[in-house]
């Protein structure tokens, strides 16, 4: 389960999805718990692109070696 949540492919769909709710959620959902859906999706978002970059660098690494 680990190496599919890695790849690349899984991040990005993450990410974006992810992102896309962020910004949806205070539209669709009124109140508290659409800024706090809001709010959760962006860190999960943020922590998937944060995993894209630290992938791509380690992929990098073992390129060169």
């Amino acid at each position: 389960m680990k190496s599919l949540l890695a790849s690349k492919p899984a991040l990005w769909f993450l990410c974006l999805f992810n992102l896309v709710v962020a910004l949806a959620a205070p539209f669709v959902v009124d109140g508290a718990q659409g800024i706090a859906t809001s709010v959760g999706m962006g860190v999960v978002a943020l922590g998937a692109g944060l995993g894209l970059r630290t992938t791509g660098a380690r992929q990098g690494r073992r390129q060169r070696a």
